[in-house]
């Protein structure tokens, strides 16, 4: 039986949401690599952009919690609470229609700054609201693309006979 494309990436939303959520707890198991690819800095009216150099961000999570850090940072990483886990709302045009996709939403209180995650298999959302300020920062990253992993050669085949 063959399923129609949109089915298919349905089920592989689900499929990847399921190792989101039903991680063992206190088992951090890897999400994903994410690409930093813009920085917003909004102060009253005024929306500034702030100039990033990319990185990539690694994202895991043992079902209650989300975890992000860096290559040059693993153990100092920033943890959420995930506090909903049965999807986030998109609206893939202005006037279209909200659609629900899979991912989870999670927040973080740390120093005085209140942050919160949006995660999907597509994109991670961070915003952040500094205490006793008027700032809100955004922070948006696209999945990277994966990694390819060095083969070694296949050995030639032989055409002749012994």
């Amino acid at each position: 039986m063959i399923l129609p494309a949109r089915t298919c990436q349905f089920v592989s939303c689900l499929c990847w949401l399921a190792v989101a959520v039903c991680a063992s707890a206190g088992e951090f198991r890897p999400i994903g690599d994410y690409l930093l690819r813009s920085r917003t800095k909004i102060t009253g009216d005024r929306v500034t952009q702030i100039t990033i150099k990319p990185m990539v961000l690694h994202v895991s999570t043992d079902g209650i919690q989300v975890r992000v850090f860096t290559d040059d940072e693993a153990e100092a990483h920033s943890t959420y609470d995930i506090y909903r886990s049965d999807g986030i709302g998109r609206q893939s045009s202005r006037s279209g229609p909200l659609e629900v996709i899979p991912g989870v939403q999670a927040t973080s209180s740390q120093g005085g700054s209140f942050r919160h995650l949006r995660l999907t298999k597509e994109t991670l959302t961070i915003t952040q609201f500094p205490g006793i300020s008027d700032q809100t920062i955004i922070t948006q990253a696209v999945a990277a693309a994966p990694a390819t992993a060095n083969q070694a050669p296949r050995p030639q085949e032989s055409n002749s006979h012994p």
